[in-house]
């Protein structure tokens, strides 16, 4: 399994930060490995979610069903997407900082049956991956990395 965390600190508060990275149609706006993201299930934020994102993959672009597993609206949201390739596990954290708040972003991505093999190989580039959305979404909240 390849795992990526970051924490960003940000002027937003934990309401306007939450409301921004649980809807997954802004995931295009920072994330430059996500091509494109709509709402195809529910309305806005909620439960009964669900989102169909495409993300950049040689040779030919995937698009994910993401499924809105778990919501605490404004502290907490995870996210599962599963295809015949991997499984994709998000869960993204709020929590007040002063004036503003911290986001973390942990993203787990598991291969699947036999292709499980090559975990090794995925956590190198999902690494990668990881650091330009992460980079991505500082920009995006107007915020600075949390070593």
């Amino acid at each position: 399994m390849a795992r990526y965390v970051t924490t960003v600190r940000t002027t937003r508060s934990p309401e306007d930060a939450f409301a921004y990275v649980a809807d997954l149609r802004n995931f295009a706006e920072w994330d430059p490995g996500v091509v494109a993201a709509e709402q195809v299930e529910g309305q806005g934020i909620g439960s009964d979610a669900a989102y169909e994102v495409t993300v950049k993959n040689p040779g030919r672009d995937i698009t994910l069903r993401y499924r809105t597993v778990e919501i605490d609206v404004p502290c907490t949201i995870r996210v599962v997407a599963e295809s015949w390739i991997f499984t994709s596990d998000d869960r993204i954290t709020v929590k007040p900082d002063g004036t503003g708040s911290l986001v973390t972003y942990d993203a787990a991505l598991r291969l699947n049956g036999l292709l499980r093999f090559g975990d090794m190989g995925l956590r190198i580039a999902f690494g990668r991956i990881g650091d330009r959305a992460a980079a991505g979404l500082r920009t995006a909240l107007d915020s600075e990395a949390v070593s």
